[in-house]
């Protein structure tokens, strides 16, 4: 089973905590940092995608097995019998990397070294970037994340 973390990290059971390669969102839970334009939606589509689902793990030999903080790197699938996406031929694998890209709510983000799908995700990037998806609507972010996100204003 899967438990979010934030929009681009999982804890997956067995396996254990999971950063989504190729894939950027903003910050929501780093304590030193303030929580980012976007992140609780980004966080929120995330659990949409995966909460107490069954994922399937793909291992990208380009980027390592862990990063920096141990945490596993993976592109990370719903299998077709729990995908959230239909086809007139019926439900087809999910790569949830990708598809939180399209949705605009991450940022392509390549770290050191090309990945398998990068090309893929650029493209996906430049869809939620062109039709303002997401983070990228002028009305949430304008695409720039690092600033903190809206307090919300008491209501009379």
């Amino acid at each position: 089973m899967t438990r979010v973390v934030d929009g681009d990290t999982i804890d997956v059971d067995p396996g254990g905590r999971v950063r989504l390669i190729g894939i950027d969102t903003p910050e929501a839970v780093d304590p030193r940092r303030p929580v980012e334009c976007f992140a609780k939606e980004a966080s929120a589509a995330m659990g949409g995608l995966v909460a107490n689902r069954t994922v399937l793990l793909e291992l990208d030999p380009t980027q390592g097995e862990r990063d920096t903080f141990g945490r596993l790197l993976r592109f990370v699938w719903l299998p077709s019998e729990s995908a959230a996406t239909q086809t007139p031929q019926g439900a087809r694998p999910t790569l949830v990397n990708f598809e939180l890209i399209a949705r605009g709510y991450a940022h392509e983000f390549t770290y050191n070294t090309s990945y398998k799908y990068r090309d893929l995700f650029k493209q996906a990037q430049a869809h939620a970037q062109r039709y303002k998806l997401g983070l990228w609507a002028p009305e949430t972010c304008a695409g720039f994340t690092a600033r903190p996100a809206p307090t919300p204003r008491p209501t009379r």
